[in-house]
């Protein structure tokens, strides 16, 4: 798993520079109205959720301020989900995704990712602990629910053959595995561990017993043509400064998730390469 993580490390070396700065018209539409419009999820905790006043909070809402602040404009958050966000981004409605998405060859087809990656996590289970799993393979035939547009369904349904079950959002993957609809929860190593953290009493009777797979970064996405722009080369320079200052630690720490290897080698890399 180690060399995996590491290469995954190595897949987002820094690089900011190279790019053209060609006129971008998502920043000249954001510098007009004064807002940017950002993608966040809403049923990720803590990288996105709702409080008990139904506001959206979270570590990427955090990030998506921070953005808004270093652009001189106010910040309108746009809640999206596994199933919708790309589409959000390639329709204009949003200009700035922040929202848990991996990184993969058939995303950058169609997304423009933002490099330095910002984050990284795995492939998890989320399994009733009388479910009798204990190996990947045991999931064969098994009901797992999972999420609309998550880029493992795939992968795992090649690899282990379970019986998916997607649902458009984590809250109602969540809610059919509470029912008893599924005997596991296919998602991101990230959520299943601050869940188990954050709500320890609600999911007593689950657990995840299997090794985390498939490690891959997480990138800020905007429009696939606005990549090469002015737009596109700010925001390689403000997630560079995120790694480089320790921003995205802080924001780690903040949010009491467990330090991560990816960001301690990522900061390493950009004062390095200062």
């Amino acid at each position: 798993m180690k060399k995996s993580f590491t290469f995954l490390v190595a897949l987002a070396i820094l690089t900011i520079g190279g790019y053209a700065h060609a006129q971008s018209v998502v920043l000249d539409r954001i510098k007009k109205a004064g807002t940017i419009r950002v993608g966040v999820k809403t049923d990720f905790p803590p990288f996105g959720f709702l409080n008990p006043a139904g506001q959206v909070i979270g570590l990427e809402p955090d990030m998506a301020q921070d953005v808004a602040k270093r652009l001189g404009v106010k910040l309108e958050l746009v809640p999206v989900q596994s199933s919708n966000r790309i589409e959000f981004l390639q329709q204009g409605r949003i200009d700035l995704m922040i929202a848990t998405l991996g990184v993969n060859d058939q995303r950058r087809k169609v997304l423009g990712y933002i490099e330095p990656f910002y984050y990284a996590g795995g492939t998890s289970l989320l399994v009733r602990k009388d479910a009798g799993i204990k190996r990947w393979e045991d999931i064969k035939g098994r009901d797992i629910c999972a999420t609309q547009g998550a880029s493992y369904n795939r992968l795992t349904t090649q690899k282990y053959g379970p019986n998916l079950v997607a649902f458009p959002g984590n809250t109602e993957a969540l809610n059919a595995l509470l029912t008893g609809s599924c005997i596991g929860f296919l998602q991101d190593s990230t959520l299943h561990a601050s869940m188990l953290s954050m709500d320890a009493s609600k999911w007593a009777a689950f657990e995840t017993p299997l090794p985390v797979e498939d490690f891959q970064p997480w990138g800020i996405a905007v429009a696939l043509d606005e990549l090469g722009t002015a737009y596109g080369d700010q925001m390689r320079q403000i997630v560079t400064e995120w790694h480089r200052s320790g921003y995205l630690l802080s924001m780690e720490k903040q949010w009491a998730l467990k330090p991560s290897e990816f960001l301690k080698d990522m900061q390493a890399r950009a004062i390095k390469a200062r």
